[in-house]
């Protein structure tokens, strides 16, 4: 279907020029700062939203607080858009028999959200260790918070690759590095934490139920991989074409219906070829890999912790075409670019 190429190329391309724009400016410590602050900002309102959003089901019931989020979400969405999403709504994870409406914010699915709050909480780190303000300690923990209500499992994954991959280097740096006592203090308290979260509530259900393949949204993502994996075999070069994945599985499918290989790098190796797709992860690598040898500034840290939160999401879900995630990895890689490497910003 060229018309469902051309839509899909042509939204791509919307957010190219963004690139250059941010690669091509001159920055300063004190902008890049600002940038960096706005960012983190935005996620913490937007993880403020998700709170309140998932708080809802516990004072009006979960069947009212859906009826109240669609009327809120459907002038932000657009009524064709939000008429799919909510016929093909994600917004419910049944754990253990018990039903939760899942935080989403303003977003159109709890995976989307949880892609960006995790690309920006590493961030919102680098910003609290480059200062040690309280206030963004908090930020940093209604961000988390929010990202663990998203019950995306996919998104625990990108959270963990992300969060861990930050404290590494971060630790490493003798610039930063705690005193011994704080460090097994922070280490303590961290373990206790990770305790109570993964081994007493629905949180840690669901997580760990991700490595269950007999489980049913996993066996059925299995099957979508091995299904891809053999479309991807008759058409190894150039793909199906942009957008035509859909018609490959179902030909009966229409635009909005959200079929699609539940991995980014699948999704673009049965569209555009294997190629294409290597391509994308040496641009993902190398972006990290730029970012992480400027070693005097931790808001590029968090910038490639970003990156890495989202390519190890990418495995399990697609985020390419969103308008909320696309725009943010777009400034974090073109960070990357800048060939500048003594920002002073700490």
């Amino acid at each position: 279907n060229i018309q469902w190429s051309v839509r899909k190329l042509l939204f791509l391309l919307s957010f190219f020029p963004l690139f250059f724009v941010i690669s091509a400016s001159l920055w300063n410590k004190e902008k890049i700062k600002l940038l960096s602050n706005l960012l983190v900002l935005g996620a913490f309102l937007t993880a403020i939203i998700g709170l309140f959003q998932f708080s809802l089901q516990f004072i009006l019931g979960i069947d009212t607080s859906l009826s109240l989020w669609e009327k809120i979400t459907t002038p932000l969405l657009g009524n064709s858009f939000s008429q799919s999403v909510f016929q093909h709504s994600s917004w419910l994870v049944n754990i253990n028999n018990r039903t939760f409406f899942r935080a989403t914010s303003l977003f159109p699915d709890p995976h989307m959200l949880s892609f960006y709050l995790n690309m920006l909480f590493p961030l919102s780190l680098a910003i609290y260790f480059s200062s040690f303000e309280k206030k963004y300690a908090f930020i940093s923990a209604v961000i988390l918070l929010a990202s663990l209500l998203t019950f995306s499992r996919g998104g625990y994954f990108g959270l963990l690759a992300g969060t861990i991959f930050f404290f590494s280097f971060f630790l490493a740096r003798k610039k930063y590095q705690l005193k011994t006592a704080s460090t097994v203090a922070i280490f303590f308290a961290s373990i206790l934490v990770i305790f109570f979260v993964f081994f007493t509530t629905p949180i840690g259900q669901r997580f760990f139920s991700s490595f269950n393949s007999q489980e049913g949204s996993n066996s059925e993502r299995i099957k979508i991989w091995n299904k891809t994996i053999e479309i991807i075999q008759e058409n190894p070069l150039l793909g199906v074409g942009i957008g035509n994945y859909p018609l490959s599985i179902e030909p009966a499918s229409t635009y909005r219906d959200p079929i699609y290989a539940h991995n980014t790098y699948l999704d673009l190796a049965v569209e555009t070829g294997i190629i294409t797709s290597l391509i994308w992860i040496a641009i993902l690598f190398l972006s990290i890999f730029n970012l992480t040898q400027n070693k005097t500034s931790l808001i590029f840290l968090g910038f490639s912790s970003g990156i890495v939160s989202f390519s190890a999401h990418s495995f399990f879900d697609t985020a390419i075409f969103s308008v909320h995630v696309l725009p943010l990895l777009i400034i974090f890689i073109a960070f990357s670019a800048i060939k500048e490497k003594s920002y002073e910003l700490v």
